[in-house]
């Protein structure tokens, strides 16, 4: 039985169109990972082969997602924004009472995936990672292969053991066998796995390598954490300047442009615990000796998760180029949301979060990352990793909602030199993918009418053309956010101020430093009515 009633247009189109002329498709998602984190955005991180696919590709100045994990996967796989999706808020596995349809906590009957319309139109399907999208899992959802979270619900799990991944359909057995279990590593060798697989079955793959770093546990190789340590023992005000300079030195900053201050810490449970209740981030220098090679372990280890996502993805370009597939395969890379605070500037020890973070000496730094241990890394190495925006994840100001995007096919449009100003969202991923492949969405899925699609195609702005302005609109757990143009209102939660709409003009203050709200009224009042009509149309609850 067909997934869907495909109209006759699609049907002579994937008659007459060779499998050679279409072009292969991997979205690789990353977990947690700041703005400024890779090399092309700015960050010390070693990321060569990520700047390598900037270079010879795109990147957006911004990539909207949906503030945490779960939204912005149902997000870039439907083309929707996540509401509409059927995930406003987060996975459970029942609907939210009293919400309505877009908190059922998985993706809904009405939405079609990136891997079902590609289906449809010729393609094998595949996908490698963490699904996060609720208790319907890939195979349901278009996907012929998957290998990753056996708790499809899950947010994160132990990189070290293998027995939290699983490979599907549940009649498979694994194809690969690892001595030395790493799952970022891991995650590549099944992406290679399943790319020889689609090239053996000679038609054109798409493929979802959804990795689950840099999101804790922060977990890596001892001796690529080791290779980290002298960095970041400079601690987080060095290296946030730093950051900012390059960053304008890249022209993505203005020359003119002044560090901002140190992020707030957001009100917390465990923030308060730990005294820093509506207090920012504090100096490096202002922390005991021993607190300080604490906090550069945890952020070596994480920087060692991008390092090893980063080598991955050179290990597929290399087989890629291979078998002269590179320069006809369309890549988009980007990540869930900006960089995790949880739970104050110390991070955090143990599933429970909560409660004081342990102090760890003497041989207790090098288990830091190792099998069976559960570290974050804090809020003040967030706010480096978003330098030089405000927030983290869960916020809808610019350091929760701004990922990087890069975007490479080198037969589909030449190399764009700069970041693209045009703001990109997730939800614009599947409709790229759609006129990249020549692939028709669909009106219906297993006859039940499909919503239109949200996003809009950005491959227009991928061959310098002008897109039109549209409205980019935001929530998340109470926290709001919208943006037209350069103008942006954003409503914060867990902050100490009275909680009201802010103002902010991008064009001259993305760092949103200068709320205009009380001096601008009417241009606040126009965009909250914008952002009302949105709530009320994709389903936003508002108690």
């Amino acid at each position: 039985m067909k997934l869907f009633h495909l109209g006759l247009g699609l049907i002579l189109f994937s008659t007459l169109l060779r499998a050679a002329d279409r072009p292969n498709v991997l979205v690789i998602l990353v977990d947690d990972l700041g703005y400024s984190d890779l090399g092309c955005y700015g960050g010390e991180i070693p990321t060569p082969n990520l700047d390598r696919l900037a270079s010879t590709g795109a990147r957006f100045s911004r990539c909207y997602n949906s503030a945490r994990c779960c939204p912005t996967r149902a997000s870039l796989l439907t083309g929707l924004h996540p509401h509409e999706a059927g995930i406003g808020s987060f996975t459970t596995n029942a609907p939210e009472k009293g919400k309505g349809p877009a908190y059922t906590g998985h993706l809904l009957e009405d939405n079609v995936t990136i891997a079902e319309m590609l289906k449809a139109s010729g393609y094998s399907t595949w996908m490698v990672g963490k699904w996060h999208v609720g208790k319907i899992g890939p195979i349901k959802r278009g996907f012929d292969k998957y290998y990753g979270y056996r708790n499809l619900s899950s947010h994160s799990e132990n990189q070290w053991d293998p027995q939290h991944y699983v490979r599907l359909p549940a009649d498979t057995k694994p194809e690969l066998k690892h001595e030395n279990f790493y799952v970022t590593d891991v995650f590549t060798d099944y992406t290679l796995e399943f790319i020889r697989q689609s090239r053996a079955a000679e038609k054109p793959w798409f493929g979802y390598l959804a990795h689950s770093s840099p999101h804790f546990p922060v977990q890596a190789p001892k001796a690529s954490i080791d290779r980290h340590m002298a960095t970041y023992r400079k601690g987080w005000d060095v290296l946030r300047a730093e950051r900012f300079e390059r960053m304008k030195k890249m022209g993505m900053i203005a020359a003119s442009a002044t560090l901002p201050p140190r992020a707030q810490v957001a009100i917390e449970p465990a923030a308060i615990a730990n005294g820093f209740s509506g207090k920012e981030n504090p100096a490096w220098n202002s922390l005991p000796a021993d607190r300080r090679e604490d906090l550069a372990r945890r952020m070596a280890t994480y920087a060692a998760m991008v390092e090893h996502v980063d080598q991955g993805i050179g290990r597929i370009l290399a087989d890629l180029d291979k078998n002269g597939e590179l320069a006809n395969t369309l890549i988009l890379f980007t990540s869930d949301n900006g960089a995790c605070y949880e739970w104050g500037p110390f991070g955090f020890d143990g599933k429970s979060r909560e409660g004081f973070t342990k102090l760890h000496t003497g041989a207790e730094l090098d288990q830091i990352g190792q099998n069976g241990t559960h570290h974050a890394y804090g809020s003040g190495w967030a706010n480096l990793c978003n330098t030089p925006l405000s927030m983290y994840k869960h916020f809808c100001h610019e350091g929760g909602i701004s990922s990087p995007l890069i975007v490479h096919w080198p037969q589909g449009f030449a190399a764009r030199k700069g970041l693209i100003p045009t703001p990109a969202h997730v939800m614009d991923i599947l409709p790229t993918i759609a006129q990249a492949t020549q692939s028709a969405y669909p009106k219906q899925r297993n006859g039940v009418s499909v919503k239109s699609l949200s996003g809009a195609s950005l491959m227009p702005a991928l061959k310098g053309e002008t897109m039109p302005e549209r409205i980019i609109a935001t929530e998340h757990q109470e926290a709001r956010g919208l943006r037209q143009g350069d103008w942006k209102i954003v409503w914060g939660k867990r902050q100490p101020e009275p909680i009201a709409w802010e103002l902010y003009n991008l064009a001259n203050d993305p760092s949103e430093e200068n709320n205009l709200a009380a001096s601008q009224p009417e241009k606040t009042k126009q965009l909250a009515d914008l952002w009302f009509a949105w709530a009320k149309k994709v389903g936003v609850y508002l108690p």
